[in-house]
């Protein structure tokens, strides 16, 4: 089952091919330009970082997506910890792995199907021949059409209900046809999904009827029996078997899904801090090809874009560009041969395909944080688009397609509620899920215009109350974490900045936004060498900066006159505003967590004051677009920091630098940010050769059997695939354990308990005493708790314990003769305060 055609739009996407190449060529040869500047002898050395400038920039360079931080890297960095601090920063995280682990146990199996369905919900994946309630006839085939007029149920067509949203179902019958209703005809078949097939499935009493809401059209019955377009007939639904097999991706993880013992112990799994799994809407919505789903299934989910298809891959501009600059075609077909995509460095394919995020849940995986990402200059510039290019307007739509998701996989699961792809508000909230044995999804935003706080020839585009009335918005939607800047400097903060000859693309389109270039100077000398902003192509000694800043370029052939830089390194000028320091505080107080990265060094160490200042944990680090000197401060605030995914030899290395900075007065576990579908490169394979590569099958967290992943005709290794899709990752993380043993894996293991942690202390629980001794109670405020007290009140008046396993809390207080004592507060199967010892 194949699509529609789109060939039809080929003129219109012809000419807009074009305009995007001819755009978007000339910023490779002005990186080509500017390059003579960099061949010419310095009359003074400058700093220099680790990069190649010369070369066109690639979001899957291993120099930048493996490192610590995916700013450029100087060869002589300044580790910010001491070697005592580093070594007991490691002993004390590897006496926490010595600590209990909490008690995991398998979620239920699905109870079997019913004979008849319990309600509307249930027929999902199911299989089952209609029958008329008036006269028993069972529904066959009559004619062009259909009509309940078969004898038995041997001989009645069988039909897959295939879920399209709760309670709407696709009718695929055996010869790979849909019932379908037509205006002016009689219901028939046909060979493809469409809103005349997709049936609103209603039950009263033990039967049910079908209709298609868009047309108000039922499915009614003759006096004849035919199946006619009329009143709603009245159907019982049985069990039977014959269908077609709906076509679909593998999951190829056996087992079920491990759960807790209780609702409110410690939890276990895999944590990712930053993925865009709406980021088909992002960009004008025809950038990225593909979606996480659509209610007709993989053949429209994972399809090319049109502008792809209508030229072999060869109008790809923006894949393109993104792999290096050079024009190359590619396979467009996606479903079921996947020939050339998903691959790690195709980064306008979809990566988030739902039942790939399945794979990757039920191989361990608990905690997403799925950001609504937006940047409208970059969306206007691309001709083609569906959607609004504001970045708001974007975040809305983005948070609407989350919650359609949620219903989306909750039909698949058998009705509301059921799904394993739950979205979650506060960390109590996300700790029952996870307890369930599902995925907890946080929802976040990383946008460049955020609250349309954009600054125009620095007068700022909102106010604090706008921006109140906006955080007032978004909290209502669901978003529990936010970052302030993404690629373009705003009205809240100074940014990064990007590198290489994609730097001048986002500049331009930065001074489209703002009025002004990156005011990007050499950075204070004192400054660690490793501290700083993203290097821009710069003149070969200083010259006077107002001519080092906003020089032009005579003769490039671009629409804007781009400035050359000081030598670096470079930090940006632009720090934290006033308004992003309310914006900060404002997010303190509704209690969304904080993340600094895109942040300009000088705005990051402000906000990270501020934070301080709040005496603020919920600070999280998602995806390596921090510098080294934030890292320790983020740990010792009580935060996270989740490191870029990248290929899985250098997150490794990372995992080991992190170590030597955790601070022993917290939990410790270790995330990562994949920032797939966010234009990030993600892990290549290590190879077919390599030492100790990962064997299938191989056993996941729980106990569950992970083999290879078969999408359609395609079946992924990741010792040759990388991470190709986002079903890889548990493979990605078994890839880990072959090379940093089952240490890195353990810490792994405990990220999604460190996020809930951090998460709490956000919401005001206070530290663990026991790890912690500023957060040390008296032991009467343990005693005194009152038999009855449920699980969050406790949290909330005695902090967070030191164990959390099956029904006990473990706490460190301190008694009246000013000892520590230890004291235990068990619940009761209601999750109750049943006793204190």
């Amino acid at each position: 089952m194949r699509p529609v055609s789109r060939h039809r739009h080929f003129w219109p996407v012809a000419i807009a091919i074009t305009t995007i190449a001819v755009t978007m060529g000339s910023f490779p040869a002005y990186a080509s330009w500017a390059q003579q500047f960099h061949d010419r002898p310095a009359t003074a050395p400058a700093a220099t970082a680790v990069i190649d400038e010369s070369k066109p920039h690639t979001h899957n360079d291993p120099a930048t997506k493996n490192s610590i931080s995916r700013a450029p890297q100087s060869a002589d960095t300044a580790d910010p910890t001491t070697l005592t601090e580093a070594v007991t920063h490691v002993s004390r995280v590897a006496e926490q792995r010595d600590e209990p682990d909490p008690t995991l146990v398998p979620t239920a199996s699905p109870a079997a199907r019913a004979t008849v369905p319990q309600d509307r919900y249930a027929m999902a994946g199911g299989c089952y021949a209609l029958q008329s309630a008036k006269t028993g006839k069972w529904v066959v085939r009559d004619g062009g059409g259909y009509g309940a007029k078969g004898t038995s149920i041997t001989g009645a067509l069988p039909f897959h209900f295939q879920a399209t949203d709760l309670g709407t179902y696709l009718l695929f019958g055996p010869d790979k046809t849909f019932l379908s209703a037509n205006i002016l005809l009689r219901p028939a078949p046909l060979h493809h999904p469409s809103t005349m097939a997709d049936w609103t499935v209603t039950k009263t009493g033990s039967t049910f009827t079908f209709t298609l809401p868009a047309t108000k059209i039922s499915l009614g019955q003759s006096s004849t029996g035919a199946l006619v377009n009329g009143t709603a007939a009245a159907f019982n639904l049985r069990l039977t078997s014959g269908c077609d097999a709906w076509p679909e991706v593998d999951v190829n993880v056996t087992g079920n899904p491990f759960a807790g013992a209780t609702p409110y112990q410690e939890v276990r799994g895999y944590l990712d801090a930053h993925t865009h799994g709406m980021a088909f809407e992002f960009l004008g919505g025809d950038v990225h090809c593909g979606r996480p789903w659509h209610p007709y299934g993989v053949a429209y989910a994972l399809k090319d874009c049109i502008d792809h298809e209508l030229t072999g891959g060869s109008g790809a501009v923006l894949e393109n560009f993104l792999k290096g600059g050079t024009i190359e075609p590619h396979d467009t077909v996606g479903w079921p041969t996947f020939k050339d995509w998903p691959a790690p460095d195709s980064l306008t394919h979809e990566g988030t395909y739902y039942k790939w995020l399945e794979r990757s849940w039920r191989g361990g995986q608990r905690v997403l944080v799925n950001l609504l990402v937006e940047n409208n200059q970059l969306c206007m510039l691309y001709p083609l688009k569906r959607n609004s290019c504001d970045d708001m307007k974007s975040i809305r739509l983005q948070a609407s397609d989350m919650r359609k998701l949620e219903r989306y996989i909750d039909a698949q699961s058998g009705g509301p509620g059921k799904g394993w792809y739950r979205i979650v508000t506060d960390p109590f909230q996300a700790r029952e899920v996870i307890n369930q044995g599902k995925l907890a999804v946080v929802m976040g935003i990383e946008t460049s215009a955020l609250f349309g706080c954009s600054s125009k020839l620095d007068k700022p585009q909102c106010t604090a109350a706008s921006i109140d009335q906006q955080l007032d918005e978004v909290h209502a939607l669901g978003v529990r974490q936010m970052e302030l800047v993404n690629k373009f400097d705003n009205a809240l903060s100074g940014v990064a900045g990007d590198t290489g000859s994609a730097a001048p693309l986002i500049n331009a389109a930065n001074f489209l936004e703002t009025g002004s270039f990156w005011d990007m100077r050499t950075c204070p000398d004192g400054n660690d060498p490793e501290v700083h902003d993203k290097d821009q192509l710069a003149l070969p000694s200083v010259a006077p900066e107002q001519d080092a800043l906003f020089g032009a370029i005579a003769g490039l052939a671009v629409p804007i006159k781009l400035p050359l830089y000081a030598s670096g390194p470079h930090c940006n000028a632009r720090g934290l505003t006033s308004l992003g320091d309310h914006t900060i505080e404002e997010m303190a107080k509704r209690k969304i967590i904080f993340d600094p990265d895109h942040m300009s060094v000088v705005s990051r160490k402000s906000s990270l004051d501020l934070a301080e200042k709040l005496n603020y944990p919920g600070v999280v680090s998602s995806h390596s677009w921090s510098t080294p000197d934030a890292y320790p401060r983020i740990y010792e605030l009580g935060g996270v920091v989740t490191p870029y995914a990248g290929d899985s030899a250098g997150f490794v290395e990372k995992w080991r630098k992190h170590l030597t900075w955790a601070d022993p007065r917290y939990y410790f576990g270790f995330g990562y940010g994949a920032d797939i579908n966010g234009l990030g490169a993600q892990g290549n394979p290590r190879g077919a050769d390599a030492p100790n590569k990962v064997t299938y099958p191989f056993t996941g967290l729980g106990g569950v059997t992970i083999d290879q992943q078969v999408s359609g005709e395609r079946t992924y290794d990741i010792n040759v695939d990388g991470v190709a899709h986002y079903g890889l990752y548990p493979d990605w993380i078994e890839d880990l354990r072959k090379q940093g043993g089952q240490a890195i894996a353990d810490d792994m293991a405990r990220g999604s308990e460190a996020y809930l942690d951090m998460w709490e202390r956000a919401v005001g629980v206070t530290n663990d005493a026991c790890r912690d001794p500023r957060a040390i109670k008296a032991e009467s405020v343990i005693k005194g708790i009152p038999l009855g007290t449920t699980v969050q009140n406790v949290l909330l008046r005695a902090g967070q314990p030191h164990t959390r396993l099956a029904t006990a809390f473990t706490y460190c207080a301190r008694n009246a003769a000013g000892s520590q004592v230890t004291r235990t507060v068990t619940f009761g199967s209601t999750g109750k305060v049943t006793k204190i010892s």
